[in-house]
């Protein structure tokens, strides 16, 4: 099965990214053959932003999405987003990709389920 996340948030402030990628995990536990794509967009980029320092405690994207990353899914941010926030590549943790809006179209477009946050 091919599952696309699509997460608009910020980082922080909602728990939307935190639900969605916290979703994305726990369908990797449970099947670790799935497809599983999470697209970041909008403020959603900044929760592959490597160096997020959140209070004890409290939950951190950055080590969410970087477990998200060890396997065979896939992490995409939307490049012209990451403009838009001054953000480099470099900026990011490893495993994340930098991708276009073409490519979330083809991937919606190839997805059984699509799920936006």
């Amino acid at each position: 099965m091919k599952v696309l996340f699509i997460l608009n948030d910020p980082p922080y402030g909602t728990e939307r990214c935190y639900n969605g990628v916290r979703l994305a995990n726990a369908m990797v536990r449970k099947d670790p053959a799935a497809e599983i794509t999470v697209f970041l967009m909008a403020d959603a980029v900044g929760c592959a932003r490597k160096g997020q320092k959140t209070p004890e405690g409290y939950y951190n994207l950055e080590h969410m999405l970087t477990r998200f990353t060890t396997g065979e899914h896939t992490l995409l941010l939307c490049g012209m987003c990451m403009d838009a926030r001054g953000l480099a590549i470099d900026d990011v943790i490893a495993g994340a990709r930098r991708s276009s809006m073409e490519e979330l179209a083809a991937a919606t477009l190839e997805a059984d389920k699509v799920l936006v946050f």
